[in-house]
């Protein structure tokens, strides 16, 4: 079964905005055009209304040219913003907790004080 099929909604990243439409790409070899009049079924005036550089989001293929591994994209008939929440993780305390940094600190401030005297002692010379 082919990767990229008509209807297919598919996610990937918008690299460039121009006034007429995004670009966006999918993988290694395949990327994609939102033009300006598939982005809302309103009048867009300014795309970044809708979307950016970077963000990943959801099309719907319209159609597909193999030979230029380039695709015809469309975002107003779908709910293209990825709404994934963040997982949340329980915060687990390790059994040494901050007992290695309260241990090491105070060298470590040590050997930074030492260092900057040192380059202090060198500029004076």
């Amino acid at each position: 079964m082919a990767k990229y099929m008509k209807g297919k909604i598919v996610k990937g990243t918008v690299t460039c905005i121009e006034p007429y439409g995004a670009f966006m790409s999918f993988d290694e070899y395949y990327t994609g055009l939102i033009h300006i009049s598939e982005i809302s079924k309103g009048f867009v005036k300014d795309i970044h209304d809708f979307i950016n550089v970077g963000d990943h989001i959801y099309v719907e293929i319209l159609d597909i040219d193999e030979e230029e591994a380039h695709l015809k994209l469309s975002i107003k008939n779908i709910n293209y913003k990825i709404n994934g929440k963040l997982k949340k993780h329980k915060i687990v305390e390790t059994p040494t907790g901050f007992n290695t940094l309260c241990k090491k600190m105070p060298s470590w401030i040590k050997k930074e004080l030492k260092k900057i005297k040192n380059a202090s002692n060198s500029i004076d010379k």
